[in-house]
């Protein structure tokens, strides 16, 4: 136990830099952008070579699956880090239209879910409207990172047999890095982030 909260403690710490890192420091506030439309929203401007490895996000998700963490950040069932997404500013109206398309069968319409899930753990697909907690974060960035890993990457949910899962838009070539930023932009708009 002690050799895990080492491990935890060093974990956290790692993490903590590489998000400053990534997100900028409080005394440094990252640039807003002056020209964009008002119809657009940051994806989030972390580079993914500042981004937590799947390492860390798989030791991250083991120690809050043994109730070393609380409220932490789990990620999907799947393995990787940030797509090119991230670095790019998403356009909400895109973003909703290419939901309608893509996303609205599985988490319902603006998000709000009811859509059902048979054989999975808790029966039913996650709304996105609103969000789970653990998606919530005072930064944009950091929350657009946490939704971009979960399109770039997919997610298998926890169950016997599901009949949905999350595809993995980005790995897969599903969609472009564009579309997922504007995806992005338009589920955090409906979280009014």
């Amino acid at each position: 136990m002690r050799r895990r909260t080492y491990l935890l403690t060093s974990l956290g710490a790692s993490l903590a830099i590489i998000i400053l890192s990534a997100c900028g420091s409080p005394a440094t506030p990252a640039p807003q952008p002056t020209t964009a439309p008002p119809t657009t929203a940051p994806a989030a401007e972390a580079k993914a070579t500042e981004a937590p490895t799947a390492e860390d996000a798989a030791e991250v998700k083991e120690a809050a699956e043994a109730g070393e963490t609380e409220g932490a950040f789990e990620g999907p069932s799947n393995p990787g880090g940030p797509g090119e997404a991230v670095n790019l500013t998403g356009d909400v109206k895109a973003g909703e239209q290419i939901y309608l398309d893509k996303c609205k069968k599985c988490h319902g319409s603006e998000g709000k879910g009811g859509v059902k899930n048979e054989g999975s753990e808790d029966r039913t697909v996650p709304a996105l409207n609103p969000l789970d907690e653990e998606f919530i974060d005072k930064d944009p960035k950091v929350m657009a990172t946490r939704i971009d890993l979960y399109l770039e990457h997919g997610s298998d949910p926890e169950g016997t047999n599901p009949d949905k899962y999350m595809p993995a838009y980005g790995a897969d070539k599903k969609l472009t890095p564009q579309q997922i930023a504007d995806v992005i932009a338009y589920v955090m708009s409906l979280n009014k982030q």
